[in-house]
């Protein structure tokens, strides 16, 4: 007897419930007329989808505005994630210990649905200190954590799975697609990718790979500070090598051996940063 697939198993109330819930990911509140119009759904179905859910705790309704927005069980469910995925309980010491040698933000982030997202972060006593945005998706080539996942994970062929160009995503051109990948073969040569402003202006970030006993790459340790405090001497006699001793003390952590993370290319070499 064949064995079905799961797919086939689907059911389809559900399936809106979560395509409900999915549309919060990136926005604060939701009306009934708006998940209509992106969903499909008929309005009264899209409003007893949002009855169900928050009489459930997963959403909750604006009595001001009269919108939806996610409710408390949405933060409880992605704390549990947080605690009990094995690369944050690792990840935890090795940030702090981060943040206490260069009093700069230190985060993880594991990639989701084609992008990157923060998952957990250790910030300094600054004044002035960048604050990581926790579970926001970020693009993969826009920023130095998502350079990383570029860089080391290929496709079954082989190839990069390079963002196609978009208007307005950041990629448009083939010129860019190819100074990208060039970027990329930098990355995978030294072992670690840089952020100088793509995502938000005057931050700069540089980040590099976690991986695991299989060496898949399961996440990235990222060290992030405003730009005036991380200039280009800094990040290169500081805190490249601080990621990258910080990207290998977590590797070990979860079982990959000690050198099967290295880069190929010293850290003080002309080609150390761009």
């Amino acid at each position: 007897m064949a064995q079905r697939e799961k797919s086939d198993y689907r059911i389809q109330a559900v399936a809106h419930a979560l395509e409900v819930l999915d549309e919060f990911i990136d926005e604060a509140e939701l009306g009934v007329t708006k998940l209509h119009a992106r969903l499909g759904l008929y309005k009264n179905k899209a409003f007893r989808v949002l009855a169900t859910l928050e009489s459930c705790g997963y959403i909750e309704q604006n009595r001001a505005t009269g919108a939806y927005r996610l409710g408390v069980k949405c933060f409880q469910l992605g704390r549990s994630y947080i605690q009990h995925t094995g690369l944050l309980q690792q990840a935890e010491s090795v940030m702090r210990e981060v943040v206490d040698a260069c009093a700069e933000t230190a985060y993880v982030t594991v990639v989701r649905q084609g992008t990157v997202v923060p998952v957990h972060a250790v910030e300094p006593e600054q004044a002035v200190r960048i604050v990581s945005p926790i579970g926001r998706s970020l693009p993969l080539h826009g920023t130095a954590a998502g350079k990383v996942y570029l860089a080391f994970e290929n496709g079954p062929d082989g190839q990069r799975r390079l963002p196609k160009g978009r208007k307005g995503d950041g990629v448009p051109t083939a010129a860019d697609r190819e100074r990208l990948a060039a970027e990329l073969d930098r990355i995978a040569r030294d072992g670690y990718a840089l952020d100088t402003g793509e995502d938000a202006a005057d931050v700069r970030t540089v980040a590099v790979p976690v991986r695991d006993h299989t060496r898949e790459v399961v996440g990235s340790l990222a060290i992030s500070g405003p730009a005036y405090r991380m200039d280009d001497d800094r990040l290169r006699r500081e805190l490249v090598p601080l990621a990258v001793q910080a990207g290998r003390d977590l590797s070990g952590r979860l079982g990959l051996p000690p050198a099967a993370g290295k880069p190929g290319r010293t850290l003080d070499s002309p080609a150390g940063t761009r």
